[in-house]
Parts: structure tokens; C-alpha cells; sequence
């Protein structure tokens, strides 16, 4: 399958790079991850006067943010029916109002600092192809009803697909992101905010007056705030965010296709999920196709989900020429509402915002305008909405009991897990788990039949990782951890890499 090895977005964008740390410093306020949330963050701050650092452990603009579909709105699946029933109606109409006000602060922003990110305004539609998801369908347009969402049912959508009906959710958009966000960055250096890259935080030193943000070489970055943006939280604070999270891969093609796109974007009810925008591309039309997400570590061979999203997008569109594919990986909290505030009660001043689903360009700049309140100790309409504190029984206890006795079984099944590979059955540019010595190990095997071993078991809990074949990683089904061939950490909780497996 022919591909660009890096997603649309920022294959087709000019970044900046920056520095890492050399030196200890201090600030008003250390942001730990250069995604939409740490830069719309530290973007926020600096126009308030704050003394910003953003450290960034790869580069800014290149994690989930880079590789998501980049839609702009406050439709994020079937989920108002649920939030009324398990929030109630004043917390589900917050949400809804803390989306919109983000959609309205990329409106607002793209005009007054004329950013040419190619947003442009849409009507999101979430279609059901059964009767089943029908009938949950209409069930969220009564929700919308009752929260007064502008929108409509309809039992036909402008795309060739035979549905039962859909809801259309009124005038939302979608946008180039990094070209929205290399503006906020462009921003924040002119207010004298500072930028590293290639700087992973490891730690949160707090015996001193003020924290210290703590790199992997032992630079220290002394503030009066530390902020936690790094999508999975770099620092736990015994908050045991990695009991209330999971994480889920999903998959992206570019394609050109022989039909010319309608415009709008168009969410699938049922499963499995599949997800249709557009962007303008060469003077003519790029169509992201998205969606067959399953837990990190768990499913089918990578290239299975990327050819059930090109089976779809011939049926549906006709594809002409796949230019790009990517994946991303998403975390998804106890009752799917984002985690944004102080990391634990006791810590008003380290806050974490995480978990924001497969959403996070409506959440993340949500949660960067709480952020920005809660270090200047003003008053938040969301703050209890998406305070990471929060609990309600229904349905976190529930959820809380299935993710951990999944994570168990993972934890026991690949402990008995036999692998039946050895070295020698390993082809070039081939990864598999193979015997080494009667243990167990993974194996990549490059282009040029160079080896790289590495120890199976994730080195956040014990799990033993799994092979993808598409994103070349060793991830882990427990809680989402990945791991380059040399066993470097690509994303956590794990913060140690994996052991190197010597043959002798």
C-alpha cells in the first residue's frame, strides 16, 4: 500500500524547530507537551504576561495532534444521550457550551491573526445503516432537543450511503491544524514564551518552595505552575491516572477519490466506526477516511484496519490514489469526559488535562482555556465538570472494575503466552515475538537484516507488549505504552525503555 510516511498535516507545513534545555531556568509556568493544549495553553498565558516554557519530549506539533482528523466541533459521537443519564443536564449542556466556546475561539483567533488554516464551516452528521443504531440515533437528537443543540434528523445524507437516518449537528468546521497552531507558536516566542524540544520530563520535585520540573538529563525548570499536556500524564501524583485511562489506536487514509465529495464531515453510528471530512489538497480535494479503533495492543494486524478503511472508501467514493496513512492513539477516561485541573486535591498547583477521547481538538483547547483560569485563580464555569477529582458511581465504578480485570487478564495471558517464532522465521522489515534461549523476546528484523531484541515486558507494570506492524512499535494491551524496535519509549506510562535482549 503506497503511503508518505508522515501524516497530511504535517508533511504539508513548515515547522519551526527549537532547542532542547541546556540549563536550568525558572518561569511563571512550565508546560510539559507541545500538542494543541500545551501551545493553546502557553499561547493564552503569554498574552496574559506570564513567563511560559513549553518542553516537548519529541517535537511540538507531533503527536496526537499531528495525526488526528482535525474536525472542530462539538459532535463527538453518541455520547449526549449518555452524559444526560449519567451527568445530568446541566453538566451534559456544559460540555456541549465548553466545545462550542473552542470552536468559536478558533473563528475568533484564525480572524485576528488572519491565519490561513483552511477552516472552513460544516455540518457534522452522525449516520446509523441499522435499526439498532437508528433508534440510538434518535434517541440523541431528543438529547440535542433537550439541550437545545441546533440541529435536525434527517433520513438522507449527501453521501452514497444507504442510511436509516442521521443527525445533523449545525455550522461546525474543520481547519489545518499545525497551520493554526505554528500561528500560536509564532505568538508565543514574540511574548518571550520559551520552546524545547527533544526535552522529556521525567518528574515533578516537590520538597522545594516551588516545583521543579525535573528532564530525563536533570535539568530543572522551577515554577510557580507545572502543567501536564503530555497526553498520557508524564507525572501521576498518586492521582493513578493509569487505573481510570485507556488507550485506543485508530487509522487515517488520504486518499483521492473518482466522486467528488459533498463536503460536510460524517461520523458512522455503528460499529465498526468509520469517519469521512475532506481538505483542500493540490486544488483539488483530499478525503480523510478514519475510524476501526480498538484498544492499544489488542486487534488484528495493523494492515487489516487500513484495508477495511480502503474497502469502505471504494465503495463509497471510489478511491483513485491513496496518498497518505496514519494512525494515532487516543486515551479515553472512566465516563469519556476529559480530565482537566489540579492532578490531585492536594495539589492546586499541578494540573494535568488528558483523556480527551478521539476529540481533542474541541476538548484540548477547551481544557486550555480552564487551564489558563486555574493559574490565574479565576473563576471556570467547567472547572467541576472536568475536574479530574470528580466521581460518579454510574458509570465509573463499572468501568473502573472492566478496565482493570481486562488489564489483569493481559497481565496473566501474556505470562502463559508461548511464542512459537524463532529468530530464522523472521523476515526483513518483520517484527514478531519469537523464543531466545526458551524466553520470550521480541524481534524486529530492518530493511537490511540488522537485529534489534528487546525485552517483551512493558516496564510501567510487568504486561508483555504486542507486535504493530504498521506503526513498527512494540505496545502494550495493559495500559497503552509504546515502544520503538531499540525499545526507546515512544508514548506512556512506561517512562524506562525496554531491556535490550543480547543472543549470547
Amino acid at each position: 500500500m503506497p503511503f508518505e510516511p508522515e501524516p497530511y498535516w504535517r508533511e504539508s507545513a513548515q515547522l519551526k524547530t527549537f532547542p532542547a534545555l541546556s540549563i536550568d531556568t525558572e518561569v511563571d509556568v512550565a508546560i510539559v507537551g507541545g500538542g494543541i493544549t500545551g501551545i493553546t495553553t502557553a499561547y493564552l498565558l503569554t498574552k496574559q504576561g506570564l513567563k511560559v516554557a513549553v518542553l516537548e519530549a519529541d517535537q511540538v506539533l507531533n503527536g496526537t495532534t499531528g495525526h488526528t482528523t482535525a474536525k472542530v466541533t462539538a459532535q463527538h459521537g453518541l455520547i449526549y444521550d449518555e452524559f444526560i443519564q449519567h451527568l445530568g443536564v446541566e453538566k451534559s449542556k456544559q460540555y456541549y457550551e465548553a466545545n462550542s466556546n473552542a470552536l468559536q475561539f478558533v473563528r475568533q483567533t484564525v480572524k485576528d491573526l488572519q491565519i490561513e488554516c483552511d477552516l472552513t464551516d460544516e455540518d457534522a452528521y452522525i449516520y446509523a445503516i441499522s435499526d439498532q443504531y437508528l433508534q440510538k440515533v434518535r434517541k440523541e437528537h431528543d438529547a440535542y432537543q433537550k439541550l437545545g443543540i441546533p440541529s435536525e434528523f434527517t433520513e438522507n445524507i449527501p453521501l452514497p450511503i444507504d442510511v436509516k437516518g442521521a443527525i445533523v449537528m449545525k455550522d461546525q468546521a474543520q481547519f489545518h491544524p499545525i497551520k493554526f497552531l505554528e500561528a500560536l507558536v509564532n505568538e508565543i516566542t514574540k511574548a518571550g514564551g520559551e520552546i524545547y524540544e527533544q526535552t522529556t520530563a521525567v518528574n515533578i520535585d516537590q520538597t522545594t518552595p516551588k516545583p521543579m520540573v525535573i528532564t530525563r538529563e536533570g535539568r530543572r525548570v522551577t515554577c510557580k505552575y507545572a502543567i501536564s499536556c503530555s497526553h498520557f500524564p508524564f507525572f501521576d501524583g498518586k492521582g493513578f491516572y493509569f487505573t481510570r485511562l485507556h488507550a485506543e489506536r485508530s487509522y487515517v487514509l488520504g486518499v483521492r477519490t473518482k466522486y467528488e465529495f459533498p463536503g460536510g464531515m460524517y461520523y458512522s453510528a455503528d460499529s465498526p466506526r468509520r469517519s469521512l471530512r475532506y481538505t483542500p489538497f493540490n486544488g483539488e480535494k483530499l478525503i480523510l477516511i478514519s475510524g476501526d479503533g480498538h484498544k492499544t495492543g489488542e486487534g488484528t494486524p495493523t494492515f487489516t484496519h487500513y484495508k477495511a478503511l480502503e474497502e469502505f472508501g471504494q465503495d463509497v467514493m471510489g478511491i483513485e490514489e491513496i496518498k497518505y496513512r496514519w494512525s494515532a492513539q487516543d486515551l479515553y477516561t472512566l465516563d469519556k469526559v476529559p480530565y482537566v485541573g489540579p492532578i490531585t486535591s492536594n495539589k492546586p498547583n499541578i494540573l494535568v488535562a488528558t483523556g480527551y477521547r478521539k476529540w481533542g481538538m474541541s476538548n484540548g483547547i477547551a481544557a486550555a482555556h480552564l487551564l489558563r483560569d486555574l493559574v490565574l485563580e479565576k473563576e471556570n464555569p467547567y472547572q467541576d465538570l472536568y475536574s479530574p477529582s470528580r466521581f460518579y458511581a454510574d458509570p465509573s465504578i463499572k468501568q473502573f472494575l472492566m478496565k482493570n480485570l481486562d488489564v489483569a487478564g493481559h497481565l496473566i495471558e501474556g505470562k502463559i503466552d508461548i511464542a512459537d517464532k524463532r529468530i530464522e522465521d523472521i523476515r526483513n522489515d518483520e517484527g514478531s515475538v519469537v523464543v531466545i534461549n526458551g524466553k520470550r523476546a521480541g524481534c524486529y528484523k530492518d530493511a537490511d537484516g540488522n537485529l534489534n531484541l528487546v525485552d517483551t515486558t512493558c516496564t510501567h507494570m510487568g504486561c508483555e507488549v504486542e507486535w504493530n506492524s504498521g506503526d513498527r512499535t512494540w505496545d502494550c494491551p495493559c495500559h497503552g505504552s509504546r515502544f520503538s524496535v531499540q525499545g526507546d519509549v515512544v508514548e506512556g506510562p512506561a517512562k524506562k525503555p525496554l531491556k535490550r535482549v543480547d543472543l549470547e
